[in-house]
């Protein structure tokens, strides 16, 4: 018989054994993260791009959202429409936005956050340029509606990318930026609008900015993925850095959600309280401001809308600076839960105290710094409640945000009837100019003191 090749070459097999052992060893050191020395394969930044296209994406959100207060007095103008029927123009696009949070945030578990952001976006800037077109109360109510459908779906969604695009210590700043950016094109919304209804009027004025999110949509279509494994240029090494700060891996959930367990939980509960108060303290800035300002103050369009566009200044810093802090409370601390409790609720308090000397102030200036102030210490508090409503979501993070973010649609709701029914209550008193607008800032300044208690209560109890 023949002696076999591996007999007759004992060394030639434990060459081979050393060399296959080898191979194990570089393959399973794929698995941990890279360090990063000269020789090591570096981590491409593909993540930051995706920030960008979230940033970008809520920029032309608030855009085209802010650009309805700044119109606002126009359109009450050319269809002599009363304060109560202009809240219930806002309220139309809240309500769209409330009902359709869920199921779009749902959607995007069903078939991915790509295909549903590209066709939300499409969707609300087809109805942003269709404002134009309104002709009456009605039509206008009928097209704020669709409208917000539309954009209901953009934060759940955003919210499903952020788990599987970022560490979770990375998370909290880019929701920061994110938010930020968003605040910043409503921010610029007011001045911009400004300029182009004294130009080329409000109908043209909501065609232009409908415009910009039919090119953003074409160009997240084109270059997103759904997950950074799929994407062509995320190598190894930024994947493993993304997978071990613990981003979710599944594209899709197709898990039916325990809606029993979600209505008995209180950290829902709470948060869904917490953003309740908080929208129904910034849908007056959105929605109101610009007309409070010309009508108690009596300054004129333009001085109107770079005065609102100051005090969301103030929120979109706020918010920015909130996201790094965010992240902060994640690192080298047991106590991450407390430590937001103490933050956020001393936040909402700081918010309450400066509004109420706002309103006392004796120039419309110095009114509107301080709300900027104010709004600059509510913001601080809005990414640290995004990463506790993400942790609160658990795997239905698209559902339950939703859920969660609707709740604060209802304070929006609440803010933008209130504003409109109590003013023309008070000018049916016989009472104008300030007189007719302030004491509602009574109001506004309880709902602060109320959140800074919800987040003094919560507690974190996952799904």
């Amino acid at each position: 018989m023949v002696p076999s090749y591996r007999k007759m070459f004992p060394a030639a097999r434990i060459k081979k054994a050393m060399i296959s052992k080898s191979s194990q060893r570089v393959e399973s050191s794929t698995d941990i993260e890279p360090k990063f020395g000269s020789n090591s394969e570096r981590p491409t930044r593909t993540r930051m791009v995706v920030a960008f296209r979230l940033c970008s994406m809520a920029a032309i959100l608030y855009l085209d959202r802010i650009c309805w207060a700044k119109a606002a007095p126009s359109i009450k103008a050319e269809f002599d429409l009363t304060n109560t029927q202009l809240a219930y123009l806002a309220m139309a696009f809240q309500v769209a936005y409330g009902l359709f949070e869920i199921p779009t945030g749902r959607w995007g578990e069903l078939i991915g956050a790509r295909r549903v952001l590209t066709r939300i976006t499409i969707w609300w800037s087809i109805f942003t340029a269709m404002t134009g077109a309104g002709f009456g109360f009605v039509s206008l109510f009928v097209v704020r509606f669709l409208f917000g459908v539309g954009e209901a779906g953009a934060y759940p969604n955003a919210a499903r990318v952020l788990t599987r695009w970022f560490p979770a210590n990375e998370r909290g700043r880019v929701q920061g930026i994110m938010l930020s950016v968003s605040l910043f094109g409503g921010a610029i919304a007011p001045t911009l609008a400004a300029v182009l209804i004294d130009v080329v009027g409000w109908r043209w004025t909501f065609v232009l900015f409908g415009s910009l999110g039919c090119i953003w949509a074409a160009g997240f279509w084109t270059w997103f993925r759904d997950t950074p494994d799929t994407h062509s240029r995320v190598n190894s090494a930024e994947l493993n850095l993304i997978r071990s700060g613990g981003s979710t891996v599944a594209p899709t959930t197709h898990e039916a959600v325990p809606w029993r367990n979600v209505l008995i939980n209180p950290g829902i509960f709470i948060l869904s309280l917490i953003i309740m108060c908080s929208s129904f303290n910034s849908y007056f800035y959105f929605t109101w401001f610009s007309s409070y300002l010309e009508s108690a103050h009596g300054i004129g369009n333009t001085k109107s809308g770079l005065l609102t566009s100051l005090a969301l200044f103030g929120a979109a810093v706020g918010v920015l600076l909130g996201g790094v802090i965010s992240d902060r409370m994640m690192r080298g601390s047991s106590k991450v839960i407390r430590n937001r409790r103490i933050f956020c609720s001393c936040a909402f308090f700081a918010s309450a105290v400066t509004l109420y000397f706002a309103v006392r102030a004796d120039s419309v200036e110095g009114l509107s710094i301080l709300a900027a102030l104010s709004c600059f210490f509510i913001q601080l508090t809005l990414p640290t409640w995004w990463s506790a409503a993400i942790e609160q979501s658990g795997k239905h993070v698209g559902p339950l945000f939703g859920l969660m973010n609707m709740m604060g649609t209802l304070g929006a709701l609440a803010s933008q009837w209130f504003v409109g029914v109590f003013a023309d209550w008070q000018k049916d008193r016989g009472l104008s100019g300030r007189d007719q607008w302030d004491p509602m800032f009574q109001i506004y300044v309880c709902v602060l003191f109320i959140g800074g208690v919800c987040w003094l209560l919560y507690r974190k109890q996952p799904m």
